[in-house]
């Protein structure tokens, strides 16, 4: 079959979701999808107003069966869903159920290998029970890994017959990759969703499957270990507390001057009030790109000033964060050199030598380690665990992306009120 680009709605309310399908549909989007949260939140009625909206588009529900096959099967295709998904990791017995109940009700049964250990053997006993689809499909999770669907994918299709769908993170400049590896049906949901202009996005999307193209996109892609500065270099430092639920701040760490921007990797120092020894070392010590931060205690005298400047931009130190004192801002903020502190001081201590550099320290109420990964702007500095910051880079990234779009919204004559539909969403005592 030629290639399909399928649209997922992975929204939670029905009105953002149509107006985003209604401008992919104007983009060339092959079928719409209602995807799971949608299902969730909106019940059944969204694949009936769907299927009203576009009574000539292959609808499908992605209800991610794992328990009574024929009932859901059922329920979806009178809801008008012509194709409804269930889980690979589902019982024989519920995917066979739910082949039969699409057999009985006119739809079709695409199964969804999401979790899925050993995907080519469990695509090959799926064929067998007589289902219509095959999904690869990298979860959101996986993705924020830096994972990717696209190695399991050639394994799928070169062992079984059917049509196989892909998903998970699939953009413009990936959707050739996908067709490349045999998909017959590539799943989109960020790239076109999050969007500012779903339209385009679709339009572009479309392009590269039908001319196995690569379109460059600068968002909706997730990276590894190696991609990490990229990423951060892209979001704030607000998006990146967001991703962390709302974590990671530096408590009390305030921006020098207006403007200000920095992003690295920690290399810690503990030093006593005044003994500005071991942060001048550091210097010595930091690698280019490296944020040097400081435990002084959080208290004075200053511990850093025009002259530790200096030699930071002579060794292309990307910052320095001090739970402490710092002096000379004046001529600092004029070097434009990104700085964080607690305290500022006209007075200096004495280099008595006293701390370490490299140790795990607490700035601003929160444990930082050599290694870790700080996003400074004007709203203060949040912290990322080296051990987790490809994924919450990712997830950071996600936020903005959000963000984003809702802002687009906002611009075409909506409020933040409306498009997140606070009265609706708030917690229930």
């Amino acid at each position: 079959m030629k290639p399909v680009l399928q649209l997922a709605l992975d929204f939670v309310d029905t009105k953002r979701a149509v107006k985003a399908a209604v401008a992919a549909d104007a983009g060339g989007v092959d079928w719409i999808e209602a995807g799971t949260p949608l299902i969730k939140s909106e019940g059944l009625q969204v694949v009936r107003n769907l299927r009203e909206l576009f009574p000539a588009k292959t609808i499908v529900a992605d209800m991610k069966i794992m328990d009574a096959g024929r009932i859901e099967v059922e329920s979806a295709t009178k809801a008008g869903a012509d194709i409804v998904d269930v889980l690979g990791a589902a019982s024989d017995a519920t995917i066979r159920e739910c082949i039969q109940a699409a057999r009985n009700y006119g739809s079709q049964i695409a199964v969804d290998l999401i979790s899925v250990e050993d995907v080519v053997s469990r695509a090959r006993a799926i064929e067998k029970m007589g289902a219509d689809y095959i999904t690869v499909h990298c979860s959101i999770d996986e993705q924020m890994e830096g994972k990717s669907p696209f190695e399991k994918l050639r394994k799928v299709c070169d062992a079984v017959s059917l049509p196989v769908a892909v998903a998970g993170g699939i953009n413009s400049e990936t959707a050739h990759k996908a067709v490349e590896a045999g998909a017959a049906i590539i799943i989109v949901g960020g790239a076109i969703t999050k969007a500012p202009d779903p339209e385009k996005a679709s339009a572009d999307i479309k392009k590269a499957i039908d001319r196995k193209i690569s379109i460059p996109s600068m968002f909706f892609k997730r990276g590894g270990e190696k991609d990490i500065k990229d990423i951060l270099d892209k979001v704030s430092a607000a998006n990146l507390s967001d991703a962390l639920h709302r974590g990671g701040v530096l408590e009390g760490i305030r921006p020098l001057f207006s403007g200000i921007r920095m992003v690295g990797k920690a290399l810690t120092v503990r030093t006593y009030p005044g003994d500005w020894s071991k942060p001048v070392q550091a210097i010595d010590a930091a690698e280019q790109g490296d944020i040097i931060v400081i435990d002084a205690g959080g208290a004075g005298p200053a511990i850093w000033g025009e002259l530790a400047t200096h030699s930071a931009r002579q060794r292309e130190i990307a910052g320095v964060v001090i739970d402490g004192a710092i002096r000379d801002t004046h001529d600092i903020k004029n070097m434009r050199f990104p700085a964080f502190t607690r305290l500022i001081a006209p007075n200096a201590g004495e280099p008595r030598g006293f701390g370490e550099i490299g140790v795990p320290v607490t700035i601003g109420g929160r444990n930082v380690e050599t290694g870790d990964w700080l996003v400074g702007d004007d709203d203060g500095v949040v912290a990322l665990p080296g051990s987790i910051a490809a994924e919450y880079a990712n997830r950071a990234m996600d936020v903005l992306e959000r963000e984003n779009r809702i802002r687009q919204e906002i611009k075409e004559g909506s409020t933040l009120s409306k498009v997140t539909e606070l009265l609706r969403w708030e917690k229930k005592s």
